[in-house]
């Protein structure tokens, strides 16, 4: 039997419209034409067969590869279970490509630095994402022995890396996510710190800080630290650590970046130490690799896992096993399948074999359970959940390596020095975001709260369709207290937080992430990182009211509770950073809270011909991120007054774009606007110039639907792709309704 030809009698998939349209624009394979030539039951089958058929490299095992290729079938269409993304979208293709997450060195020649930059283009081309430690690049204005020059530092680099992968758009579906780390100890972190003040600055980099435990004590004790040139280990200055600790906190609270990493914790779960300190890790700082590793990661949907057991809602502990040692067996076999895109990681993703198996759905599973998000009792339940998972998996990755043999650095590895094992795998369990995933699976994404019990999602032609949880309205009508009414409320809020009508235990159960006091974000991080191999990918909300102070205490409570990294995200702070003053105070003048992003060196676009009754306009429209950036007009034959109004109309629809005006608002100032000399389009009559810009911007970036108010405060940012509000959680932004993120 040919075990990639589907089966007649497979079983049908399930699917809800969000689901639907993001396996459809995402994952399904496309013609030429970009429409989908296989069915999401074949994609599904696709991916399940490739993986399975890797069973056949093992003579010892229990499978056979028909039977396995219908259980993994299985475990992802009843979405028990699903891989990262580029397994979802590479499995069974040319491309063959499947794990999520790289790590590549950046060393302190021009030879290394481009050779990275050459490799994170591969790596982005095929649907991964990047991590790079910038420490081992000499600082700004050191000299730089071979040429007698002057280095331009970590930061000129960082610009490079970051335009190169504006370039590069991921499997024409993602376009490349990047993580930028420097140590504390670096004598440029002042500038690196301050390195994305401005909004739109290194906009494919999350940046993160190093922290060492030298710098920790530092701070606890108010005394300096140095900063120490790694070229030759040089002491080049002495900082006060609370001084740089505060100017972690300030940036944080006024845009969220960078979020801190704590190295040297990383470093001593480091299961392969002699092949290396790990210096960075993926684009949402979960993963923590070696220079030249990737890890394939996957994620089980708690929500499946509730049963009845004496009338009460409980864990299913027996099926959640099941589910688990099946999962890990199919992350090992990932690791085969898998086609990478450098023969060095191929060697050391192999030597080493690292999985990451997590969660998703957890807030689905405290509703269902009726635990309060923000209790003791779901902290200890996360604890209970993961270390059964850490277990499981461990347990499962042991069973392989009696089938399989072990990962081959094993004896060199510390659970041989520990006499622990022998695994399959060096690490077995990663809490990865889920955005996409948790959209496909239909539950709450990784482990966090939901962002809102209900939103509105747009679609096209400017329709909105209103999405609720499905626990939540089931828990309305269980109460008795479901209405339309009602409902209307909660889409307008998002929260019942406020509703003092619903009943309390209904109101303390269904809390939404900016319910939840900002401690309890870090505790239930803390809860889940004590089981858990690499890190957890996590956003502490705060509110806009939140101050410096409260997140000096989130850093430190991170620190002392033994998370490995950790990102906050006051709501509404990127509209207002530009506000802020150094001693983080809404202090600016009028003209700062409109000033224009800077123009990078390189940008691209297209130019269109639109006929207009003053001659052939030539209109060229440039991007950033897809999103219109600049605008220049030229009229084919008219005078100088008609030359001079059309680039008056470029120049002013670019300075409102780049000072963040949506493309929708200037479509309705323009759209209209008559003029001496109409003409007739196939798709109606342009009135004029303004009126023929109007045209083209609403076509290319509206999907011709209506102009409408703009009413949304500053805080809010929409989707490129859908216009549904973006949410910040697991360290990036994503959209609740067609799965788009800015971190690929």
């Amino acid at each position: 039997m040919d075990v990639m030809k589907m089966p007649a009698n497979l079983p049908e998939v399930t699917l809800n419209s969000n689901s639907e349209l993001v396996l459809r624009k995402r994952y399904q394979r496309k013609g030429l034409d970009g429409t989908p030539i296989e069915s999401p039951k074949e994609m599904f089958w696709r991916v399940a067969a490739s993986i399975a058929s890797m069973e056949g490299n093992y003579p010892g095992s229990t499978w056979k590869v028909k039977d396995l290729a219908r259980t993994f079938y299985t475990l992802m269409t009843e979405y028990d279970f699903l891989p990262n993304s580029p397994t979802l979208m590479n499995a069974g293709t040319d491309l063959g490509q499947l794990a999520a997450c790289f790590v590549l060195p950046v060393g302190d020649s021009m030879d290394e630095i481009f050779d990275a930059v050459k490799h994170a283009a591969l790596i982005h081309k095929s649907g991964g994402g990047t991590g790079f430690s910038f420490s081992r690049l000499r600082p700004k204005d050191s000299r730089v022995g071979s040429t007698g020059g002057v280095a331009s530092g970590p930061i000129s680099f960082l610009k490079i890396f970051n335009t190169a992968t504006e370039q590069v758009k991921q499997g024409g579906t993602r376009r490349g996510a990047n993580m930028g780390i420097l140590r504390v100890d670096h004598p440029d972190i002042l500038e690196f710190i301050r390195a994305k003040e401005r909004e739109g600055d290194l906009n494919n980099f999350n940046l993160s800080v190093a922290l060492t435990e030298k710098f920790m004590q530092a701070v606890e004790k108010d005394e300096e630290y140095s900063l120490i040139a790694p070229q030759n280990k040089e002491v080049i200055e002495r900082l006060k650590a609370r001084e740089v600790f505060e100017l972690l906190v300030r940036k944080a609270w006024e845009s969220g970046d960078p979020g801190i990493i704590f190295i040297d914790r990383i470093n001593r779960d480091n299961p392969n130490p002699d092949q290396g300190e790990i210096e960075s890790t993926n684009p949402c700082g979960e993963q923590p690799l070696l220079p030249y590793e990737a890890c394939n990661l996957g994620s089980i949907n708690l929500s499946r896992f509730v049963v009845e057991k004496d009338g009460s809602p409980d864990v299913d502990w027996d099926r959640l096993r099941e589910v688990i040692h099946l999962s890990v067996r199919f992350l090992d076999n990932v690791i085969d399948a898998s086609e990478y895109p450098l023969e060095r990681i191929t060697e050391t993703v192999r030597r080493n074999r690292k999985i990451g198996l997590g969660v998703m759905g957890w807030a689905d599973l405290l509703y269902q359970l009726r635990l309060p998000y923000s209790s003791r009792r779901a902290i200890v339940l996360a604890e209970k959940l993961m270390e059964f998972l850490q277990r499981e998996s461990k347990s499962a990755s042991a069973e392989l390596a009696k089938e399989r043999g072990p990962f081959p650095s094993y004896e060199t590895s510390v659970y041989h020095d520990q006499n622990l094992g022998p695994y399959r795998n060096a690490t077995t369990t990663t809490i990865a975001p889920t955005g996409t995933l948790s959209i496909i699976a239909g539950c709450s994404s990784g482990v966090e709260p939901l962002f809102a019990l209900s939103f509105v999602r747009q679609v096209m032609d400017g329709e909105k369709l209103t999405e609720a949880n499905g626990f939540f309205v089931q828990a309305l009508h269980d109460a008795g207290c479901y209405s339309e009414k009602v409902m209307s409320e909660v889409v307008e809020k998002g929260t019942v937080r406020s509703m003092e009508f619903l009943p309390d235990d209904l109101r303390s159960v269904f809390v939404t992430a900016m319910d939840i006091d900002p401690v309890w974000h870090l505790k239930m991080q803390a809860a889940f990182q004590k089981h858990t191999d690499n890190a957890v990918s996590k956003t502490v909300n705060l509110p806009n009211s939140a101050t410096q102070e409260d997140i000096y205490k989130i850093y430190w409570m991170a620190y002392e509770e033994g998370c490995k990294g950790v990102t906050v995200y006051r709501d509404g702070c990127k509209s207002v950073q530009v506000l802020c003053t150094g001693d983080g105070s809404k202090e600016g003048k009028k003209d700062e809270e409109t000033r224009p992003m800077d123009r990078p060196d390189i940008v691209y676009g297209f130019t269109q011909k639109v006929r207009t009754g003053l001659g052939d306009l030539y209109l060229t429209v440039n991007e950033i991120d897809g999103k219109p950036f600049e605008v220049f007009t030229t009229i084919g034959r008219s005078g100088r007054s008609i030359t001079a109004k059309a680039e008056a109309i470029g120049r002013l629809v670019s300075l409102a774009l780049r000072s963040g005006v949506h493309v929708r608002e200037i479509v309705k100032q323009l759209k209209g606007i008559g003029g001496e000399h109409p003409v007739f389009q196939k798709k109606g009559m342009l009135l004029s110039i303004p009126d023929a810009v109007s045209w083209v911007l609403e076509n290319r970036y509206m999907q011709g639907s209506a102009p409408r108010s703009f009413d949304k405060s500053l805080s809010k940012t929409e989707c490129p792709e859908c216009s549904t509000e973006l949410v910040f959680q697991e360290g990036c932004f994503v959209c609740p309704s067609c799965g788009f993120t800015k971190c690929g």
